[in-house]
C-alpha cells in the first residue's frame, strides 16, 4: 500500500515537474517530511533521486525535438554542480528546524517568484508551431551570462541544501534575465537539474541519508509521470500548471511553518 501511494505520489510529482521545467523535488522534499515522518535530511537524499530521475525521463523527450540548449546548460551547470557538491558536505552541520525554516521560506521565495515570471510571460511568449514533429522555436541568443552563472552557483547549493535540483531559481533566472523562450527553458532546466541532483546525491547515499524503499516506488512513478508531462508540454497553457503548483507550494509552506512554530517538527 505504501509503495502505491508513492508511485502516485511520484506520478504527480514529476508530471508537474516535468512541465514546469522545476524538478519534483520541491514537492517531495516537504510532503516526504510532512506526511510520511521522514527525517528532513533523508528527505531531501530521496527526493534527489526523484530529481534526477524526472530529468532522464524529460530530457530524452525534449532532446528528441531539438529544444533543449546544450550549450547554455552546460555552461550553467559548471556553476551549479560546485555549488550543489559544496553545500551537500556542508548539509550535515546544519540543525533540523533550520533545514526546516529555510524550505519554508524557499518555498515562499518560488511561489512569488514562478508569479511573477508567470506575469512577465502574458503576452510575450507565443505557443511553438508544430510541423511533421519538429518544434519551431524564435531566434535568441542568450544574455547576461555573468548573471545566469552567479544564480546557478545559488541554485546549486540549495539543490545540495534542500534538494531541489535549482530549478525554481535557474528557470525564472534563464526566462527574465537571460531572454531564453520558456520552451527552451523549460527542456534546459529539466536538462540541467539531473547533473545538478547527482552532485548533492553522491553525497548523501555515502552519509546513508538516501532510503532506497522509498526511492525506488517513487523513482517509478516520477518516470512515468516525467515522460507523460514532456509530452504534454507543448500542448497544455502552462498558466493552470503554475498556479496549481504555486497552490501546492504554498500549502505546504504554510503546514511546515505552523510545525516549526508549534514545536512539533519533523520526525
Amino acid at each position: 500500500m505504501l509503495s502505491a501511494l508513492l508511485v502516485v505520489l511520484g506520478f504527480f510529482a514529476g508530471l508537474l515537474g516535468a512541465l514546469t521545467g522545476i524538478g519534483g523535488g520541491i514537492l517531495l522534499t516537504p510532503i516526504l517530511a510532512l506526511h510520511f515522518g521522514i527525517p528532513i535530511r533523508q528527505a531531501i537524499g530521496t527526493s534527489l533521486v526523484a530529481v534526477i530521475t524526472t530529468s532522464a525521463a524529460s530530457s530524452s523527450v525534449h532532446l528528441q525535438r531539438h529544444t533543449t540548449d546544450i550549450r547554455l546548460g552546460m555552461t550553467l551547470e559548471l556553476a551549479t554542480s560546485l555549488g550543489a557538491a559544496v553545500m551537500a558536505y556542508l548539509v550535515g552541520y546544519f540543525n533540523r528546524s533550520v533545514l526546516e525554516g529555510l524550505f519554508a521560506a524557499f518555498l515562499f521565495y518560488s511561489s512569488i517568484t514562478i508569479l511573477v515570471r508567470r506575469g512577465k510571460m502574458e503576452g510575450q511568449q507565443e505557443p511553438p508551431a508544430n510541423f511533421n514533429g519538429q518544434t519551431m522555436l524564435p531566434a535568441y541568443e542568450p544574455k547576461r551570462y555573468p548573471v545566469g552563472l552567479a544564480a546557478s552557483l545559488v541554485a546549486g547549493a540549495l539543490s545540495g541544501l534542500l534538494g531541489i535540483g535549482g530549478g525554481p531559481i535557474k528557470v525564472p533566472i534563464m526566462f527574465i534575465f537571460m531572454s531564453v523562450p520558456l520552451m527552451v527553458v523549460t527542456a534546459t532546466s529539466n536538462f540541467m537539474i539531473g547533473v545538478t541532483a547527482a552532485a548533492s546525491a553522491i553525497v548523501y547515499y555515502r552519509r546513508g541519508d538516501i532510503l532506497v524503499y522509498v526511492a525506488a516506488p517513487l523513482a517509478v512513478g516520477v518516470f512515468l509521470g516525467s515522460l507523460l508531462g514532456a509530452r504534454l508540454a507543448p500542448r497544455i497553457h502552462t498558466k493552470y500548471v503554475v498556479y496549481l503548483l504555486v497552490g501546492i507550494m504554498l500549502y505546504l509552506a504554510v503546514h511546515m511553518t505552523v510545525h516549526l512554530l508549534t514545536g512539533k517538527g519533523t520526525a
